[in-house]
């Protein structure tokens, strides 16, 4: 029996390139590989937001710096077979400081309430590495209606948190994880330095939280948090920590850090949250959103396909419901498969005709109480259109 031939490194990254190229799809070629509507005629697609609004950033490109530093990605393009972002496109809160240089030996220490503080060199960790999936990120600061744009997908690779875990005795009292990385301390008009979160162990092995150290098959990129950034699947990124340098068994009692403060009521804390115990886990609640709308004509008459993704939760859901206004009725989502994994999102369409030109707010819902959608519920990720055709 003959194994699988080898591949160079030249061919892998000849083909990892191919593959990356094929994640997103220009809006040009999205009628290709979408069905479409049954008797119609592709027209055109139509812009989301408001044009007048004067926070409409370029998409897919890195403005600023440091912790003023923001990558908004463009979803439009999202399409069956390419759903995954590129790390080019993947979004970006804050860029890599000048302290976190990768190009030396990287080290993380492992201190705090552990019997016998160490420091580990991250290259020993290598043989550790494992594939660990594809797993959505999300701002918890994603809030411009134009675009929703730091919400990305990527594939992972990393060391499970539990590995590290093992090189740690800790003292009786010490009770919860301090992860900590390198941060900006320049000044900053949008942000506080200080990049650090406090987990209980459960919380972050029943996440299957892991230290990422590669992103779309490649190391990590810098700005994404080179050499290695934590990665607690289903969480907001302002708990993936980025840069990681320091990991520290802290008492019950600590404090909360900087970082959790300043993002507690974009990650929906108790408002009395002082201590890390006070925190619940940032987790990211069923949410949906619009991508694209797209014009079709069908015998004579336009019609529009609302194009939107699903995602967060910790279960898979596909009761979701639209309307096109607050006097408009709930009607379900005519094309919403349920999804297979909580972990990235997923697409759904919608066929609409309405009634006569104008603005109108599609706004959506999850149709079922037992599901909590907070977001969702303060009328998130609501999106403008223009009709000018009916």
């Amino acid at each position: 029996m003959t194994g699988p031939p080898r591949i160079s490194r030249r061919r892998f990254l000849e083909a990892s390139s191919g593959a990356a190229a094929a994640m997103f799809t220009p809006l040009a070629r999205l009628t290709d590989i979408q069905p479409p509507l049954a008797g119609g005629r592709f027209v055109r697609t139509l812009r989301l937001g408001d044009p007048a609004r004067a926070d409409n950033p370029p998409l897919n490109q890195l403005l600023g710096a440091g912790l003023d530093a923001r990558l908004f990605t463009d979803l439009s393009g999202l399409a069956p077979g390419a759903m995954v972002t590129p790390n080019d496109r993947f979004y970006i809160r804050t860029a890599c400081p000048p302290q976190a240089d990768a190009t030396r030996g990287w080290t993380i220490a492992l201190g705090g309430d552990a019997r016998q503080p160490h420091t580990v060199r991250l290259d020993l960790l290598d043989p550790l590495v494992a594939p660990m999936g594809t797993h959505l990120l999300e701002c918890a600061g994603n809030s411009n209606p134009n675009n929703y744009g730091l919400l990305s997908v990527a594939r992972w690779d990393g060391i499970p948190v539990g590995a590290v875990f093992d090189r740690m005795r800790p003292s009786s009292a010490a009770s919860r994880v301090l992860v900590s990385g390198v941060d900006d301390d320049r000044p900053s008009r949008t942000s506080a330095p200080g990049a650090s979160w406090i987990f209980s162990r459960d919380d972050l092995e029943r996440a299957h939280a892991f230290l990422a150290t590669r992103m779309n098959g490649v190391p990590l990129p810098r700005h994404h948090g080179a050499p290695v950034r934590l990665i607690v699947p289903g969480w907001y990124g302002c708990a993936c920590i980025k840069w990681v340098d320091r990991i520290d068994l802290v008492a019950d009692d600590a404090d909360a850090t900087p970082q959790m403060r300043e993002f507690a009521a974009r990650t929906h804390q108790p408002a009395d949250a002082t201590r890390a115990r006070d925190f619940v886990p940032a987790v990211i609640d069923v949410a949906a959103t619009p991508i694209r709308v797209e014009q079709w004509a069908v015998n004579g008459r336009p019609v529009y396909r609302i194009v939107g993704i699903l995602w967060g939760g910790p279960t898979p859901t596909n009761a979701l419901q639209i309307r096109f206004g607050s006097g408009e009725p709930w009607v379900n989502v005519s094309d919403c498969p349920r999804p297979e994994t909580a972990a990235t999102w997923t697409l759904w369409s919608h066929q609409w005709r309405p009634s006569e030109p104008g603005r109108y707010e599609i706004v959506l819902r999850v149709n079922d109480p037992a599901i909590r959608t907070r977001r969702l519920d303060l009328f998130f990720y609501v999106r403008l259109i223009d009709i000018t055709d009916t």
